[in-house]
């Protein structure tokens, strides 16, 4: 039996964001919070680098502001059973260099994850369920999954597609000196310079419509204080990642259009449970101690009672935080109703940690980025303060994500702040990237920087994936949510808020994904 999946292609057009019909010309210098680590689309699965790229290139299934699925590169795709997905691509659809997109460049860009082995945070498991490709024709590939898997649509939101003959061979290095950089996206690269910015130039030929803006300059500016003061003083156009504590003076400022919008964006901690020895907890005085005490189920709760997260969501966040005890929103499928946000309780923390066998506590390095969520570097000190408070000896460390993430991924830390974006609309992405056993082959516990592992959650979570039933796949979701945060797979802190600010005159898209894009941002006419 066959299932047809269509939008058309003029209802897909009216929805997608940067095809507004204007005649005005213009540049737009946007600024990022963060630098991308690399150029290659397909690198490394970090937001500064998602958000540069998208520019450049498209997805088969794109995702809209609001996280909705539309269709991208495929105007339609059709079920044929219950593992067989043939994707029927949008007619006359080119790459910057004029060369027509084929089924072919399909096949080449689904396979590429998989050989990049040095990737500190690779997109190997939004490919994993494709056990195979065909080419039906030139222009239409055909997918198989191992049996039913319902998120196969959302997974190909996150795979840009490149051009063959321009990719194939290239090294992650070669992309930052424009070599492949051929994509189908409303913007041409121009030219990239590591931790300052990128030059794009708009397609006039791009399938989703002729751009808004002429030019786009795309600079990367950590410091938030430094990144206001760029768009008041008029050195860009727009910015992500309005400092807390100049919301009120932004939201106040006519010269200034201001923005905001809830993410599924969880902020946590990561705790190094998985590994017999950590490499940054030691006993007080500096010693090495008998055991990694972050895989005492008790201790890892300890750290938990500990946290004072209203205090975090209000002083320090501005309001842009929603404490949590979830992985995913409310309105996310597989969120679990039973689990309360965990309560601020350091008395019995202090008593968890002499069961245990730690009363006077231990010595712990707390690492955290400082460019990339909202007050992070703040986050991670206010942390530390509060477990003192239990015993807990803490110092902090914290990077830019363009060096701390490849750290991180490499198993350099034992506890720490971090933030993981469920964009498929259900609970098993957060699941399978970070809570689920470290597997690379199957594609499990990419960023499980915890090394956390349950064989009943990944049962479930395996079960899930392969449900198509929505009632018995939520009741899966939910068990396997349940046990990860009852067992401290990771201490969730909130899901956090994104702002945008831009000069007046220039009207803001924000978007859940928390993605800062070009075509979010458009001139009012």
């Amino acid at each position: 039996m066959k299932f047809i999946i269509t939008i058309t292609l003029a209802a897909a057009v009216t929805l997608l964001p940067g095809t507004f019909a204007t005649t005005h010309a213009a540049d737009l210098r946007l600024a990022l919070s963060s630098s991308p680590s690399a150029m290659d689309p397909r690198f490394h699965n970090l937001g500064a680098n998602l958000s540069v790229a998208q520019n450049m290139f498209d997805t088969l299934v794109r995702i809209d502001a609001d996280s909705h699925l539309l269709p991208g590169l495929a105007a339609s795709w059709t079920l044929i059973d219950d593992h067989t997905w043939e994707f029927h691509p949008r007619p006359g659809v080119t790459f910057h260099s004029g060369a027509k997109l084929t089924a072919g460049d399909v096949v080449f860009s689904l396979g590429r994850p998989a050989t990049l082995v040095n990737s500190p945070a690779g997109f190997g498991m939004y490919t994993r369920g494709i056990t195979g490709t065909m080419v039906v024709d030139d222009s239409t590939p055909r997918l198989t999954t191992n049996g039913p898997y319902p998120l196969l649509l959302s997974d190909l939101t996150t795979i840009f597609i490149l051009r063959k003959a321009a990719a194939e061979g290239l090294t992650t290095e070669d992309f930052a000196h424009g070599k492949g950089m051929d994509g189908t996206g409303p913007y041409r690269f121009v030219s990239f310079q590591h931790d300052d910015r990128v030059e794009l130039t708009r397609d006039d030929q791009a399938w989703s419509g002729k751009p808004v803006w002429d030019h786009v300059t795309v600079r990367f500016i950590p410091n938030s204080a430094t990144r206001l003061a760029a768009l008041l003083s008029g050195d860009v156009d727009a910015i992500e990642g309005v400092p807390t504590t100049d919301l009120a003076t932004v939201k106040q400022d006519p010269k200034l259009v201001f923005a905001q919008k809830v993410s599924a964006r969880l902020v946590y901690l990561y705790v190094d449970s998985g590994r017999e020895d950590t490499p940054q907890v030691t006993a007080k005085d500096g010693s090495k101690l008998p055991k990694n005490p972050l895989a005492d189920e008790r201790v890892r709760r300890a750290l938990s009672l500990a946290i004072n997260r209203a205090a975090i969501a209000g002083p320090l966040m501005s309001g842009l935080a929603y404490p949590t005890g979830n992985v995913v929103p409310e309105t996310f499928f597989g969120y679990d109703p039973s689990l309360p946000v965990p309560p601020y309780d350091p008395d019995a923390a202090r008593k968890l940690l002499t069961e245990a066998g730690y009363p006077d506590g231990f010595a712990i390095t707390i690492n955290g980025p400082n460019d990339r969520l909202v007050n992070d570097a703040q986050i991670v000190q206010a942390v530390a303060q509060m477990l003192t408070r239990i015993g807990i000896a803490a110092k902090v460390e914290t990077s830019p994500m363009a060096t701390y993430a490849p750290r991180g991924a490499k198993g350099e830390f034992s506890f720490g702040l971090i933030g993981f974006a469920a964009q498929t609309g259900e609970a098993s992405a957060f699941l399978r990237a970070i809570i689920a056993c470290q597997d690379p082959k199957a594609g499990g516990g990419l960023y499980n920087w915890s090394h956390y592992c349950d064989r009943q959650v990944d049962a479930d979570l395996t079960q899930a994936l392969r449900t198509v039933d929505d009632t018995a796949r939520l009741g899966l979701l939910r068990r396997a949510t349940h046990r990860a945060m009852t067992t401290e797979a990771i201490i969730p802190l909130h899901f956090q808020a994104s702002t945008w600010a831009a000069r007046a005159g220039i009207a803001i898209e924000p978007r859940t994904d928390e993605r800062t894009v070009a075509a979010s941002f458009r001139p009012v006419p």
